[in-house]
């Protein structure tokens, strides 16, 4: 199969280079000109517009920041589906509404082209060494024709029903991962600021109920005062508002991830949009005016 890849950011760019490393033919296209130059240099070849990347390609890859710009891509003038040629597939690993997945799938219907929708969990961690979970909703048949292509990149490739059921899913996952880490960080800030080696705490906890992958993820990094993205606050701020207006479209009330919408909208406001969704601790420290320490314990 031959790919067209749009987005080659933070996820975007080892993605491709894991489709790369399983041998398949890649023509990627991003604005940034030294990100195109990277895949070059790991042996893909070079798109310098949308109809470059989508000639001769029957499968489309977008993994891009926000829905406006997934429209955009795929339906405004000069993008994908201009091009884009009958029997390919199309496959959106953005993380976007469901509303707005089942609109692009309808579209491209129109023209005889699968549309998947396809976003993924495990940030850049997991997309640089491809073991990323990814959730598919969509056309059976679709998935099968193009799995060994999701294969390539991650680890577990989970079917879970028609249009818009992948990107709900990733909705589900968005709540679940950021209201762990908002527990996690107000649980960090308690243990800290009473005197107790956070270090020794997520030793002593890891291992019981209260462990968790998000925990093993961002724990350390907490430690490490480390809060360069895998994960933007951003991002994660732009999929929680999508959880909500999900939520309230179908009469669901979300209070938890409302909250933390609140606080990453405080960290936006602090300038800290680009950090990690771990940086979030940040938050909480500020209200209790007081910052743990590197390592989890005070040098005495």
């Amino acid at each position: 199969m031959n790919v067209g890849f749009i987005g080659l950011g933070i996820m975007g760019k080892p993605m491709v280079l894991n489709l790369l490393k399983n041998g398949y033919e890649v023509k990627a296209f991003d604005l940034n000109e030294q990100a195109r130059k990277e895949v070059v240099e790991a042996g893909g070849k070079e798109a310098n517009n949308l109809l470059e990347a989508t000639n001769e390609s029957n499968v489309i890859i977008t993994m891009l920041p926000n829905a406006a710009i997934v429209k955009q891509v795929l339906l405004g003038e000069n993008g994908v589906y201009e091009s884009i040629q009958e029997g390919a597939v199309v496959i959106d690993m953005s993380s976007i509404s469901p509303v707005d997945s089942q609109y692009i799938a309808g579209k491209f219907a129109e023209k005889g082209v699968a549309f998947l929708d396809a976003p993924v969990s495990g940030g850049e961690p997991k997309a640089i060494d491809g073991t990323m979970s990814i959730m598919v909703g969509g056309e059976e048949d679709a998935l099968t024709k193009v799995l060994p292509v999701l294969k390539a990149m991650g680890e577990e490739v989970t079917y879970v029903g028609g249009s818009g059921s992948g990107t709900t899913t990733k909705l589900a996952n968005q709540i679940l991962v950021n209201v762990t880490i908002a527990a996690m960080s107000e649980a960090v800030v308690l243990a800290s600021k009473a005197g107790i080696d956070v270090e020794k705490m997520y030793q002593a906890i890891r291992g019981g109920l209260a462990g968790s992958a998000v925990l093993d993820a961002k724990m350390p990094l907490v430690l490490e005062r480390n809060f360069v993205a895998g994960g933007r606050i951003d991002i994660n701020l732009k999929d929680l508002t999508n959880v909500l207006e999900a939520g309230h479209a179908i009469g669901v009330p979300m209070p938890l991830t409302s909250n933390v919408v609140e606080m990453f909208h405080a960290l936006k406001v602090d300038g800290k949009a680009a950090d990690d969704h771990g940086g979030l601790v940040q938050y909480y420290e500020k209200l209790a005016n007081f910052k743990i320490p590197v390592g989890g314990k005070e040098i005495e």
